[in-house]
């Protein structure tokens, strides 16, 4: 029996009351003989992680919002569980010897420091949390290969193309085709965008996300970020990655190599799914999951996108291709307004013009180490705030 729980993948998942946390923590409960849930993190949603760390058990739990650490520990005192709080102890227990893999699903850049700890406290990464490659790519690989740390995709772009590449290792990448769903606002005029409500961007017609991802996904935000992501986990050129509409959301990324085959992951829309294979690679193991239904998808459609009433999609490539500390920017500035549409303080096309005007002042730096990038989100976030005013 001793032998069987030490053969189960110890696992902490930072971000745990969120969309990818919640669903991370059904595929726990799918396999309870594979996985064991080591550490939860959380930044507000107390209630949430009280009844998740009362069902799983963890070691630990980690409140980031000291103010709740009271209601926490006073719910859980009955139970064995270490109770902490703040942003600190999140990033000290990603150091904790037992555990196997860190699902890095925190929102924004806040999962860019304990990500860092993970790494450099050699855990498999289930990298769930896109800002840490926009934000720090270059610094993330670097210490990745620095620690021999696998990371392992988790958004289902990244994990579709991660399983294009199984078995083909020393044939060369010709182009990377990231799919996008176009969200909620595909067909719109511009004219119609300009008018567009928090609550008309909060639908997505094909995935159940947190507000701040589905947002960005309405504005192609998301898939702008996804783009420069895939340059830093596959080793790819910014013109040898390619998004291509596909409503369906069916094909959920493709990789062409240099004899123009074609390889693609399809799939039905299940953020479980990649989670699962991040938490289980390299094997496959048996799920109660829904499968895809062929007679159900007869038409597959593809469009190119429209960066002219989705700008962000651009200026996410301009980053990339300017490199050093304006991804950073640009991530640091997207969340200031997204967050600000949010509260109706600005205009869905507005968001745009704030990202794009804060690129011109903040301050460029080609090679910027950490420092430079903590440096940058705080004065990226100062100017947009300012803008919006």
């Amino acid at each position: 029996m001793i032998e069987e729980q030490k053969k189960k993948k110890q696992i902490a998942i930072l971000g745990s009351t969120g969309s990818i946390g919640s669903q991370a923590l059904d595929v726990v409960a799918e396999h309870p003989e594979l996985y064991e849930i080591y550490a939860l993190t959380a930044n507000n949603r107390v209630e949430q992680l009280i009844a998740q760390a009362r069902k799983f058990c963890p070691e630990a739990v980690v409140i980031a919002n000291e103010s709740k650490y009271a209601v926490l520990k006073e719910a859980l005192a009955d139970l064995p569980i270490k109770i902490y709080a703040g942003i600190e102890a999140i990033c000290q227990i990603v150091e904790s010897g037992p555990i196997d893999i860190v699902l890095s699903a925190m929102v924004g850049y806040a999962g860019l420091k304990p990500t860092i700890r993970a790494i450099c406290a050699r855990k498999t990464i289930a990298l769930a949390n896109k800002e840490t490659l926009v934000v720090a790519g270059e610094l993330i690989n670097e210490l990745a290969q620095q620690y021999h740390t696998p990371i392992l995709p988790v958004d289902s772009e990244h994990s579709a193309v991660f399983q294009c590449l199984v078995g083909e290792v020393g044939n060369p990448i010709e182009k990377i085709i990231l799919t996008a769903s176009g969200g909620p606002f595909r067909t719109c005029t511009l004219e119609q965008l300009r008018t567009v409500k928090r609550e008309q961007a909060l639908k997505h017609p094909n995935w159940e996300m947190g507000a701040k991802i589905t947002i960005d996904s309405a504005s192609m935000m998301n898939k702008g970020f996804e783009v420069i992501e895939a340059k830093w986990l596959f080793g790819v050129k910014p013109e040898q990655i390619e998004v291509v509409v596909h409503p369906q959301s069916v094909i959920h990324s493709m990789v062409q190599f240099e004899d123009g085959a074609v390889k693609a992951q399809l799939g039905i829309p299940d953020m479980r799914l990649p989670i699962q294979y991040a938490f289980s690679y390299p094997d496959r193991v048996h799920t109660s999951f829904e499968r895809l239904d062929f007679s159900k998808c007869a038409d597959l459609t593809f469009e190119q996108p429209d960066t002219t009433r989705f700008r962000n999609l651009a200026l996410a490539y301009e980053a990339m291709n300017k490199g050093g500390n304006m991804p950073c920017i640009v991530n640091a500035a997207n969340e200031v307004v997204v967050a600000a549409f949010l509260r109706d303080e600005i205009s869905f096309l507005g968001m745009s013009d704030v990202i794009e005007k804060t690129m011109e002042c903040v301050s460029f730096i080609k090679t910027p180490v950490y420092d430079d990038y903590v440096a940058t989100d705080s004065e990226t976030r100062r100017i947009a705030q300012e803008m919006i005013k």
